[in-house]
């Protein structure tokens, strides 16, 4: 392979193209999902490979403000390129499978191909923002190999027919339960739409399957297959089963719900109020929905607002701790229990048509909040303060 003066990229004959896909894993929350690269392989000279990897899942995490931008959506990926051995040490310390498809292209997709990668790769023209939904390191390759193919990809059948973005990310995050509960309260309504066939790119698994049966419609109306072989180059160790951790996000919400049901009921035995009891969980809520208000509102994320979440994870829990710590706004508070408490009731009365899922984890998490509102307002009857 050489460049000449102009850039142009030649490649021989027995170049090779290929898709990478690498299984996901444990290791880290952005291992759970795979990945997609593209690998271009050619013979430079006797006992010369050109073998790189370009990847378009590469990012800074030593940047400034690195956690804020992140949450923010204004995370910049990079698209890099390295030696397949490089590629492959790493994979193979994570533990990840890889599975390549040789794709059948023709020498002038090849080149064209190798050609807009380089340049992409420049410093100055490396750097994307980063979309885990619609702009990702599989979507990118996806979309550059469709606007260099000398004709039309027709794909035999959608891998993701009827799911929806949650039902994808759910499965993903099966084994991890703390993940699922997560990605189930940040993502709103818009993520419980089914997904169309090239949104479901977005995973490298949904990818890789229907590039395994792709048809290339060429200019004169000829087809050729997409993918000439698949390959097992990596494959993972299996691990020693260990087993799920036992606080899963349902028994911890249930412990939340017994430890505050239990309070509530020495209270009302012994005609007292434990300040405290609201204060602490009110203030979690609180915090949570911070957190929650910055994504909905502040962040460029994708598919988070509308989310009916923010109905009981909101930042004005934080007052209410005020209300309830300072025993002069007793008053106050009442209403303030009152609001919470009616629409808490009316979206638990409204559950199932609700247009999100919610995780069943939000269910004592719901019941704890609604719990201590209804108890006050039985308190003020009962003039305890």
């Amino acid at each position: 392979m050489c460049f000449g003066a102009s850039s142009q990229a030649f490649l021989n004959d027995q170049a090779i193209v290929s898709l990478l896909t690498t299984t996901p894993c444990d290791n880290a929350v952005y291992t759970l999902y795979g990945h997609t690269s593209i690998r271009i392989k050619d013979s430079i000279a006797p006992g010369q490979i050109f073998d790189y990897v370009f990847n378009y899942g590469q990012f800074d995490a030593s940047k400034p403000n690195f956690v804020y931008h992140f949450a923010k959506g204004e995370l910049d990926y990079i698209l890099a390129f390295y030696k397949y051995e490089d590629f492959a040490s790493d994979r193979q310390l994570m533990n990840s499978s890889v599975y390549e498809q040789v794709l059948n292209l023709t020498q002038t997709e090849k080149e064209e191909l190798l050609m807009t990668l380089l340049m992409k790769a420049q410093p100055e023209n490396r750097n994307y923002r980063y979309n885990f939904f619609f702009d990702n390191c599989a979507t990118r390759p996806a979309q550059l190999i469709e606007q260099i193919i000398n004709g039309q990809i027709v794909y035999q059948e959608n891998p993701a027919e009827g799911k929806t973005f949650r039902d994808i990310i759910n499965d993903c995050t099966r084994n991890s339960p703390w993940q699922t509960f997560g990605c189930d309260l940040v993502l709103g309504i818009p993520t419980d739409r089914t997904v169309t066939l090239y949104e479901s790119f977005f995973i490298p698994e949904f990818l890789q399957k229907a590039y395994s049966d792709a048809q290339i419609i060429n200019l004169n109306g000829t087809k050729r297959p997409l993918v000439l072989a698949t390959y097992l180059l990596i494959e993972e160790i299996p691990d020693e089963e260990t087993g799920n951790f036992f606080l899963t996000p349902w028994i911890s919400s249930l412990l939340l719900l017994v430890i505050v049901f239990g309070s509530t009921l020495i209270e009302w035995r012994s005609k007292k109020y434990f300040r405290l009891v609201d204060c602490l969980l009110f203030f979690m809520a609180g915090i949570a929905g911070c957190i929650l208000f910055f994504l909905c509102f502040l962040s460029e994320h994708p598919s988070i607002w509308p989310n009916i979440s923010i109905v009981w994870l909101h930042p004005f829990q934080l007052i209410g701790v005020v209300l309830f710590a300072v025993k002069k706004l007793h008053k106050v508070a009442y209403f303030y229990h009152f609001i919470n408490f009616a629409a808490l009731l009316l979206m638990s009365l409204a559950w199932i048509f609700i247009p999100q899922h919610l995780n069943i984890a939000f269910i004592p998490l719901i019941a704890a909040l609604l719990l201590r509102s209804g108890y006050c307002l039985v308190r003020q009857k009962m003039n305890i303060r």
